[in-house]
């Protein structure tokens, strides 16, 4: 086998694995969570524990929207509140799942925030409150800094001086974040011995 047979059965060896891999562990990811869920209500019949499980959760929010039934729901949430521990728990969780889905939705204001006085180093994040003058902050806001290829972040209290908006969804900033500025822009092509401007 020549040396450029071998090159290009390499080259299309990676560019296999570029589509194999991502889907594949996509697949595989939402498979076994999936698997998790439907077996949490042990039936023998496939996919009938997800089903039960995604109507009774219907049926909560359903429920949870009358006037009649509300405060049943709230006062569930005032006694599980006064629970050490459990209360850090429970409103934490809840507090992030109301973020992506409530009906005040948070991370869907993407910023920079300057890291150095001369605003050459920025991170993008996410403001998740405005104002912060009940806590004795005036003048700071609360911003949420993902990390990158992870699903984590660090919470930051900042000053409003050092925020500015991003030009972008918050749903590709969010890739953009995630993915290390690899996803959430679209492509850009570039000569190959540009690899940064020239001072």
């Amino acid at each position: 086998m020549s040396q450029f047979t071998l090159k290009r059965f390499i080259a299309y060896f990676f560019r296999g694995l570029l589509f194999v891999v991502p889907l594949s562990l996509t697949i595989f990811i939402i498979f076994r969570i999936l698997e998790w869920l439907d077996g949490l209500i042990p039936v023998n019949i496939p996919g009938l524990g997800l089903l039960i499980i995604v109507v009774a959760i219907t049926l909560l929010g359903y429920f949870a929207s009358f006037f009649i039934t509300r405060p049943f729901f709230e006062l569930f949430d005032k006694y599980v509140t006064r629970i050490p521990l459990v209360n850090i728990i429970y409103t934490s969780i809840k507090d992030l799942i109301g973020a992506f889905v409530g009906e005040q939705k948070k991370f869907n204001v993407p910023v920079t925030v300057a890291l150095d006085g001369n605003n050459k180093v920025l991170k993008v994040g996410f403001i998740t409150r405005q104002d912060l003058d009940q806590i004795d902050l005036p003048g700071y806001i609360s911003v949420y800094l993902p990390h990158s290829y992870n699903f984590s972040g660090n919470h930051f209290l900042v000053d409003k001086t050092l925020v500015n908006p991003l030009h972008m969804n918050s749903a590709d900033a969010m890739k953009f974040v995630v993915s290390g500025g690899v996803s959430g822009l679209p492509d850009e092509i570039q000569p190959d011995n540009q690899i940064y401007p020239k001072q």
